[in-house]
This record gives C-alpha cells, sequence and structure tokens, in this order.
C-alpha cells in the first residue's frame, strides 16, 4: 500500500484525513508548521494503527520554497504516494483593511500557489504509475461571491477551478482529483483564527463534523467526482446558489467558511 500526503495535518480536517486514511492502511507524510502538533497526531494514529508508517515534515507553505522541499523529502525517501490532501489554510488578512501587502502575498501562496507547485510535482508520480487520488480542500465559500470576503472565497474558487481542471486533464489516467467543499464544520479553525464568536452565534443546524466532511471527501474523490460538496444542507443549496435564477439570493449573505487548519 502506498502513502498519503496531507498538508495542514495538525489539526482539524488534516489530521482527521489522517485518522481515516490510516485506517485504510495508507502510510502518512504529515506536514504543518507546528511540529509537536505533528508529533502528538502521529502518537494517536500508532496506538490505533502500529503497523501505519508516518513521516512528518515541518514546512510552512506560505513559505514559496516549501512545496520543492516537501516533494524532495518525498522523492528522498522513496515514498510512493497514493493521495495527496492540500488541507493547510487560514482565514486570512483583510485585503482593503490591512495595509501589509506581504501578509496578502504569503496569504496566496498558502492558499493557492503552494497547492498548485505540490499538484505540479506530486501528480505526474501518480499518472505514471496509474494510480492517485488528489482531494484539494476548498470551501463552500468559493461557490458564491460575499461581500467583505475579498480572499478566503475568492482563493477557494480557484482552489475549486484548478480541480475541475485536473480533474478533466488526467481522466482516464487512473489519477482522480477533487475539490472537497464543507460549510461550518466543527474543528479547531475558528478558536485557531479568532473567530470563536462566528461559532458561537451561528445556528448549530448548520454545523458539520469534521468525521463526515473526511469520509465525504475520500468517498466522493474514489467515485471520480470533481467537486464534492459535503453535507446534506450544503448539497440542497449549492443548485441554488449556482442557477441564474436564485444565485442573487445568496450573494453577500456571508456564506460559510470551510474549517480547515
Amino acid at each position: 500500500m502506498g502513502a498519503a500526503l496531507i498538508t495542514g495535518a495538525s489539526a482539524g480536517l488534516g489530521a482527521e484525513f489522517a485518522r481515516q486514511l490510516a485506517a485504510k492502511g495508507l502510510n502518512l507524510v504529515l506536514v504543518a508548521r507546528r511540529i509537536e502538533k505533528l508529533s502528538e497526531v502521529k502518537r494517536r494514529i500508532e496506538s490505533e494503527h502500529p503497523s501505519v508508517g508516518i513521516t512528518l515534515i515541518s514546512a510552512d507553505l506560505s513559505d514559496p520554497s516549501a512545496p520543492e522541499t516537501i516533494a524532495t523529502q518525498v522523492a528522498e525517501a522513496g515514498i510512493q504516494l497514493h493521495y495527496l490532501v492540500n488541507n493547510a489554510g487560514a482565514s486570512g488578512p483583510r485585503l482593503l483593511q490591512d495595509s501589509d501587502w506581504q501578509a496578502h502575498q504569503a496569504y496566496l501562496t498558502l492558499m493557492m500557489t503552494s497547492i498548485t507547485e505540490l499538484c505540479h510535482r506530486l501528480m505526474p508520480a501518480m499518472i505514471a504509475a496509474g494510480h492517485g487520488r488528489v482531494i484539494n480542500v476548498a470551501s463552500v465559500a468559493g461557490r458564491i461571491a460575499s461581500g467583505g470576503d475579498s480572499h478566503y472565497g475568492p482563493s477557494k474558487a480557484y482552489v475549486i477551478a484548478l480541480s475541475e481542471a485536473l480533474a478533466l486533464t488526467v481522466k482516464g489516467q487512473g489519477v482522480n482529483v477533487s475539490a472537497l467543499c464543507p460549510g461550518f464544520t466543527h474543528t479547531d479553525f475558528h478558536a485557531t483564527a479568532g473567530m470563536d464568536d462566528v461559532k458561537q452565534t451561528t445556528p448549530s443546524w448548520l454545523w458539520y463534523g469534521a468525521e463526515e466532511v473526511v469520509r465525504e471527501g475520500i468517498d466522493g474523490v474514489e467515485l471520480g467526482k470533481a467537486i464534492v460538496v459535503s453535507g446534506r444542507l450544503y448539497r440542497w443549496l449549492d443548485p441554488l446558489m449556482q442557477s441564474v435564477w436564485t444565485r442573487w439570493m445568496f450573494k453577500g449573505q456571508g456564506i460559510p467558511e470551510s474549517s480547515q487548519d
């Protein structure tokens, strides 16, 4: 069995992806900035699945050099990837209010460029092997424009478009690519991003568990779905958000952000 490389694996959806893919017998390459948090995830998984090999890589994907470093370490270790899960993300600065452009540039690198480069560097080996699964974690926020969201939603819209294009490009070559689009998800994302008030003031019926989101993401990529909208509510809303007749009702309504690590 091959391995799954998961970015943003120290908590939230990333840690849940690690748990569920380990249960399927895949070895793991876990990537995040916080090596101590990664070590905790590793210990938990090893206690449940002692036969799974786990490699930890400390990397900050807002650093332009990180994807090449990750790909080099994978190649030098002789790891054959069957899964690539691009999950790392953050809430980000405010485009028109925060004056430090370097912060914006680093955010765009994290949210878009790093995902594109990891696909560029790691997918060719999957294609050559005739098997691979790529999940790019996007968001329902990338499916509809929302006033005041000039970074997060637009970056996720790019991830969705990239995933759709890649899925068409590698169709029939044994490699499936999906954009996973959750809505509000129970993880530590909002606490980490300083957005606890959002969680406290949002109706509970808008929220889904990380276990369900990840399970639907894995099932969707195995079925070859280019876009996987997670959660029954959001799957019901999504066609209305995409329709030219009803899309206007959702613009500017603050469609929920994805809960990511």
